[in-house]
C-alpha cells in the first residue's frame, strides 16, 4: 500500500497556535512528498456527544468549572458588548481565511465512517496540542481508538495539558496510549505520563511549528512589516492584570508602543485601557509577522513563546497558571520548551523590577542551534514513524 497519512488534529479551533500547528503537520509531510489529508470533524456527532458526557460530569467540580468560566463570560459578553462582538467577528473571518491553508477530507459525521475511511490509510497520525486532555479522552477522537489494529498509529508531540490525570480516568488512558504504535509528546511531563499510565514508552519531539524555520514561516506572510512603529507585542491568554502592568512599565523604559491581541481566551477589560494598538484583523500569518517584527513579546502563551524563539524576537513569557500543580495547569510545556533551549529565566510573574529583567540577555546562536538539533531530532522520529 502506498503510504497516505490521516492527520487528526485541532485544526478547527479559532487559535493562532492550533492552527499553525495543523498547517505544520501538513506542510512538512507535503515537503516530504508524503500524501496526506486533515480529518475534517466540523460535524462529527460522535466527537460533540462524547465532549458534552465530559463537561456533565464536571459539573460538580468546582477548579474545572472556574476554568471555564472566562470562555464562557467571553461569549456572553460578545452578544451583549455589540462592539466586542464585531471586532472578534473581524478576528474569526481571519480564522476562517486560513484554514483555506489545509487539505481538508470531506466531514466524517461518526466514528463509524471514520473507521471506515482508515482503509484510505498506511498511517493515521494524531497531534499536536492539547488534545490528551480527560475531556478529549472521553470523547475519544484523538484517543485513536477508533483506528482499526491494522492501521499503523502515530502520535506527533500530542499533549496532555496536564500534569497530572484523574484517577477514574487512568484506565481509558492506558487502553489507547497501549494501541499506538509510535507514540512521541512534547513536553517532558509527557513523557513521563506516558511511562506512568501505559506499558509504553514515548520521544521527546520538538512542536510541529518548531519543524519549520523562520524561512519556511515566510512562506505564509508578507515581508514588510504590519506595523511601522517600534512596539511592544502583547498576547495574553489569561487575565492576570501583572502581566500587562509589566508590559506598561516595559513601554515606560523602552519608548515602544503597546500593540496587543486582545480577548482571545476571554474578554479582561484592562486589556482596553494598556494598549496603544489593538488590532483584530489578525490571522495567523499576520500573528506571526506581528511576532518577527517586535521589539518584544510578552505572552502568556505557549506559541507565542515558540514564535519569538523562531523568530530570534526578545520575550517575557509570564505563568497563566499561579499554581504550578494544578489539574487544569497547562505551565508544564512552556518549562519543558525553555528548559531545551536554557530560558527558564525568561519564565516571570509579572511584579519583577524591569531594570533587572531587562539586562537579561539572549544568546539567540545557542537557541538556534538547540533549536535546530531538536528539530532534526523530532523530524527523524516523525520519518521513521510513518509506515
Amino acid at each position: 500500500m502506498e503510504k497516505k497519512v490521516g492527520i487528526v488534529s485541532c485544526y478547527f479551533k479559532n487559535n493562532y497556535g492550533s492552527m499553525l500547528q495543523a498547517y505544520a503537520t501538513q506542510y512538512t509531510l507535503d515537503k516530504w512528498n508524503i500524501k496526506n489529508e486533515t480529518i475534517n470533524v466540523d460535524e462529527n456527532i460522535d466527537f460533540c456527544n462524547g465532549k458534552k458526557k465530559y463537561y456533565m460530569s464536571q459539573i460538580t467540580n468546582i477548579p474545572f468549572i472556574k476554568s471555564k468560566l472566562g470562555m464562557i463570560k467571553l461569549k456572553i459578553d460578545k452578544k451583549v458588548n455589540k462592539k466586542l462582538g464585531a471586532n472578534i467577528a473581524i478576528r474569526d473571518k481571519k480564522y476562517k481565511e486560513f484554514k483555506r491553508n489545509y487539505n481538508l477530507t470531506k466531514p466524517f459525521r461518526t466514528y463509524k465512517e471514520l473507521t471506515e475511511q482508515c482503509k484510505e490509510y498506511s498511517t493515521v497520525l494524531v497531534g499536536s496540542d492539547q488534545l490528551w486532555l480527560p475531556v478529549n479522552v472521553v470523547a475519544d477522537y484523538y484517543t485513536l481508538n477508533w483506528v482499526p489494529d491494522n492501521v499503523n498509529k502515530v502520535s506527533y508531540a500530542t499533549s496532555f495539558g496536564v500534569s497530572t490525570v484523574p484517577d477514574e480516568y487512568k484506565n481509558d488512558y492506558k487502553k489507547f496510549l497501549n494501541r499506538i504504535n509510535y507514540l512521541s509528546t512534547r513536553e517532558e511531563a509527557g513523557v513521563k505520563l506516558v511511562e506512568q499510565l501505559s506499558d509504553n514508552k514515548a520521544t521527546l519531539v520538538c512542536d510541529p511549528t518548531l519543524l519549520l524555520n523562520k524561512e519556511e514561516w515566510m512562506d505564509i506572510q508578507k515581508e514588510e512589516p504590519i506595523i511601522k512603529e517600534k512596539y511592544i507585542l502583547c498576547y495574553f491568554l489569561g487575565r492576570n492584570i501583572e502581566h500587562r502592568k509589566f508590559a506598561e512599565r516595559l513601554k515606560e523604559k523602552t519608548g515602544c508602543k503597546i500593540v496587543s491581541l486582545n480577548h482571545a481566551d476571554e474578554y479582561v477589560k484592562y486589556s482596553d485601557k494598556f494598549c496603544d494598538y489593538a488590532p483584530y484583523d489578525i490571522g495567523p500569518a499576520e500573528w506571526i509577522n506581528l511576532i518577527r517584527n517586535a521589539e518584544y513579546v510578552c505572552t502568556d502563551s505557549f506559541h507565542g513563546t515558540v514564535f519569538s524563539l523562531i523568530n530570534n524576537t526578545k520575550f517575557f513569557t509570564f505563568e497563566r497558571y499561579s499554581n504550578k500543580n494544578s489539574k487544569v495547569s497547562t505551565n508544564s510545556r512552556i518549562y519543558s520548551l525553555l528548559g531545551i533551549v536554557d530560558l527558564k529565566e525568561r519564565i516571570l510573574s509579572g511584579t519583577e523590577d524591569i531594570d533587572d529583567v531587562i539586562k537579561m540577555q539572549i544568546n539567540f546562536d545557542n537557541v538556534n542551534e538547540k533549536i535546530d538539533k531538536f528539530r532534526e531530532c523530532s523530524k527523524i522520529f516523525l520519518k521513521n514513524s510513518i509506515k
